[in-house]
């Protein structure tokens, strides 16, 4: 079955960096693109990065862009996330994402908070 494994998350001053991981198996991850997606409290779901599946094209939400770099490598089934100069607005609970036959796949999140 389709498994998403973050990890990364913690606690970062503002200003600060922090780099997340996701763990995929039970599909072809090569041939797949994948996301990252994030909600705070009281908030919708956004999403923050994807990037296709060969790593060719990526793309951003405009609150995280210059800031956030989404990689991935296909030989570890492994996409992440870089996130420079964090903001107390970057706290969230933050998901990786992939969608196959129609079908949204969750991992079960990595808490970032951003905080003096």
């Amino acid at each position: 079955q389709v498994q998403l494994v973050e990890s990364g998350g913690g606690l970062v001053q503002p200003g600060g960096s922090l780099r997340l991981s996701c763990a995929a198996s039970g599909f072809t991850f090569s041939s797949s693109a994948m996301g990252w997606y994030r909600q705070a409290p009281g908030k919708e779901r956004e999403k923050v990065a994807t990037i296709t599946s060969t790593g060719g094209s990526t793309s951003y939400a405009d609150s995280v862009k210059g800031r956030f770099t989404i990689s991935r490598d296909n030989a570890k089934n492994t996409v992440s996330l870089q996130m420079n100069s964090l903001t107390p607005e970057d706290t969230a609970v933050y998901y990786c994402n992939t969608r196959l036959l129609l079908r949204n796949y969750w991992g079960q999140g990595t808490q970032v908070t951003v905080s003096s």
